[in-house]
């Protein structure tokens, strides 16, 4: 399975019916695809909608439905519009249950980082810093390495998002829960050792007794 629907596919299993649920740009997005069936979850963008769905078949994007990347997304029955401040009022005021934001490092509190890289023309932070300190649940979707370094160190060397910790870390090798006690790993990827996933990881992490297989089985949503 691709990386990247393994890890929106895991992501998905952390939705809850009823619940407003931001997905940040790029990889985050995809979850929207791999909603559990039975399950009504209002997604939210900081750009101003709630409401949207995965990204509809090629031919039938409307200019006017995109996500705050600029990726076309769909609009489901009952969805809405609104102005920027309206955003950002419903994120910084803790109305948001969840959001999902990928990540350039996390560090071994769990402190994310992810809106900049030095030296490196950005157009902004975005909602990052609102989202991470705003949202009741912080879900950060990411590969687990890049380009053969670990992306969760021990410390960050790369401007923090916040200095609240994220509630949980997805990666195509494993789900890792930040707790006061350090890093736990909860899970691997089908396929995964324990010992591959501390290998691959810069920080140390407590490994229980009773970690388990992720299990990614959703359907796609329609």
């Amino acid at each position: 399975m691709d990386p990247k629907e393994l890890i929106a596919r895991r992501v998905a299993q952390e939705l809850r019916n009823n619940t407003l649920v931001n997905l940040g740009i790029g990889l985050p997005t995809l979850v929207a695809s791999y909603v559990p069936p039975g399950l009504e979850v209002y997604f939210q963008s900081e750009n101003g909608i709630i409401g949207f769905g995965a990204r509809p078949p090629e031919g039938m994007e409307d200019v006017h439905l995109t996500d705050a990347g600029g990726a076309f997304v769909s609009a489901r029955p009952g969805a809405v519009a609104f102005d920027s401040a309206t955003s950002f009022a419903l994120i910084r005021g803790g109305h948001l249950d969840m959001t999902v934001l990928g990540g350039l490092q996390i560090d071994r509190d769990g402190r994310l980082a992810n809106w900049m890289v030095p030296g490196h023309l950005v157009p902004g932070m975005g909602g990052a810093m609102d989202l991470v300190s705003g949202a009741r649940r912080v879900i950060v979707a990411m590969n687990h390495t890049q380009k053969g370094q670990p992306k969760i160190v021990e410390e960050l060397t790369l401007p923090a998002t916040s200095l609240r910790p994220v509630t949980l870390i997805v990666t195509e090798m494993a789900v890792i829960e930040p707790t006061e006690d350090g890093l736990v790993l909860r899970e691997t990827a089908p396929g995964m050792t324990v010992e591959t996933v501390c290998e691959a990881t810069g920080t140390r992490l407590i490994v229980p007794s009773d970690v388990t297989v992720m299990s990614v089985g959703i359907q796609v949503s329609g």
